[in-house]
């Protein structure tokens, strides 16, 4: 059972957050790019008192500030003063869907790590409080380049995931997936939500839920993190946690899909092969080179290893009891992204829009670490397929959402999405902003 904070765990956290307020002596040994690709270097485990932590203060955007963009391309702002978007859906139309969202803060602060944890995230700006819904934005038909805001959908819960199957919308909140009747040019829904199936839900330690529909429209997949960073709140409570999870449109009815992956989000079909791929965020507090998060196919009925090990069959200590049967099954991610860059966000690219290096590949967006110096993630990368499968290092694309002396941040990316014209669509849910990327000039 949950207890609150007692008093000595206070001045425990409150000791250790002096630390993280001070800087970080524990530096990474690599830069996430030399730590990307199929096998990437890894030291050894580390025990800590309490983790390396490095955050910069959130201050926002500023005086018209963006992020940088890559050579070749420019970069605009289509929607400000939202509420923590996290995720970002293109309609058929061309409207873009914005979820609105952030934790719905029900895990019980029981240690000095949730309670730094939160100190973290209220400095970094990620604790904000998101609005519980979403938004639609529509390209004004004058020719201004301006995008109007309408609300479309208000009080979800923790909403994330989006699919338009036929005239039907799905929205995974934290907690269901619910379904809506839309109309192609319809600028808000005022019907209620029917539950299609229920979600995991108890604790919420990892909150989204990514969505994706299957090619032939009679399935959903949705990504469900795990309720830990290794098991420490018990195993009972990671029931269907850490999986990637198949639902039935017709029934409701649903089965685990994939196993043992902390935190998979940002669903995708890879083009070329239509294999399901997902960004994972993988375990903490081992040092600030482990685990590598990573991006992965994700076969039906494959175990990825959490909690019992990571990166196939590298086996975590502090998890009890073990299970030795499970690491020696334990698949290893196709793709390493580098440690503690937080990928929340994934867009398989088939425009042409933007420059050739951009076009075949996978973007990611990277929330960025909290556990690390120097910082890693804090952009969005591209990284290169060929025949199905990643090559090699991630190419930065979208950055400059953190200063150059890493002590001040501005914005975050998550979600992507390409819209109707091949432009890239960035949810940035730190600066309270969505961005669209294109072609310098174009």
């Amino acid at each position: 059972m949950n207890r609150p904070i007692s008093s000595g765990v206070l001045v425990a956290a409150i000791t250790v957050s002096v630390v993280f307020v001070s800087g970080c002596s524990d530096h990474a040994q690599y830069d996430p790019e030399n730590q990307a690709g199929a096998n990437p270097p890894l030291p050894g485990a580390r025990a800590f008192l309490a983790p390396p932590i490095q955050v910069p203060k959130y201050v926002g955007w500023q005086n018209g500030e963006k992020p940088k963009v890559a050579n070749g391309l420019k970069i605009e702002e289509i929607a400000a003063g939202l509420h923590h978007p996290r995720q970002v859906y293109v309609l058929p139309n061309g409207d873009i869907l914005v979820a609105e969202s952030n934790s719905p803060n029900e895990e019980a602060v029981t240690t000095p790590k949730q309670l730094i944890a939160g100190l973290i995230t209220e400095r970094s700006g990620k604790k904000a409080k998101g609005a519980n819904q979403i938004t639609l934005l529509r390209k004004r038909a004058d020719g201004s380049g301006q995008w109007d805001k309408y609300t479309f959908i208000d009080h979800l819960h923790s909403p994330f995931g989006m699919q338009l199957v036929g005239d039907t919308l799905y929205v995974a909140d934290t907690d269901a997936i619910l379904k809506y009747p839309y109309q192609t040019g319809e600028t808000s829904i005022a019907t209620r939500g029917v539950e299609l199936t229920d979600l995991p839900d108890t604790v919420n330690h990892h909150w989204t839920k990514a969505l994706l529909a299957s090619p032939d429209g009679k399935k959903l997949f949705v990504g469900v993190g795990s309720n830990s960073n290794v098991s420490e709140n018990g195993l009972e409570v990671e029931y269907r946690r850490a999986d990637v999870l198949e639902v039935d449109i017709a029934t409701g009815g649903s089965r685990i899909y994939a196993a043992g992956i902390r935190n998979p989000t940002g669903l995708q079909w890879e083009p070329k092969t239509g294999q399901l791929w997902a960004v994972a965020n993988e375990r903490d507090e081992i040092g600030p080179d482990l685990a590598p998060d990573y991006l992965t196919s994700v076969k039906e009925n494959g175990f990825y290893g959490w909690p019992y090990s990571y990166w196939g069959q590298h086996v975590d200590s502090r998890v009890r009891p073990q299970r030795p049967d499970l690491v020696a099954k334990a698949i290893s991610p196709d793709y390493s992204i580098g440690s503690h860059v937080a990928p929340l966000g994934l867009l398989f690219y088939s425009g042409n829009n933007l420059p050739a290096p951009y076009q075949g590949g996978a973007f990611i967006g990277e929330h960025g670490s909290w556990n690390r110096s120097p910082l890693s993630g804090y952009a969005v990368v591209y990284v290169a397929f060929e025949n199905g499968k990643p090559v090699g290092a991630p190419k930065p694309v979208v950055t400059g959402f953190a200063s150059g002396d890493e002590k001040e941040l501005y914005g975050a990316p998550v979600g992507l999405a390409q819209d109707r014209d091949g432009a890239l669509i960035i949810a940035d849910d730190v600066g309270n902003a969505v961005w669209r990327v294109t072609k310098a000039g174009g």
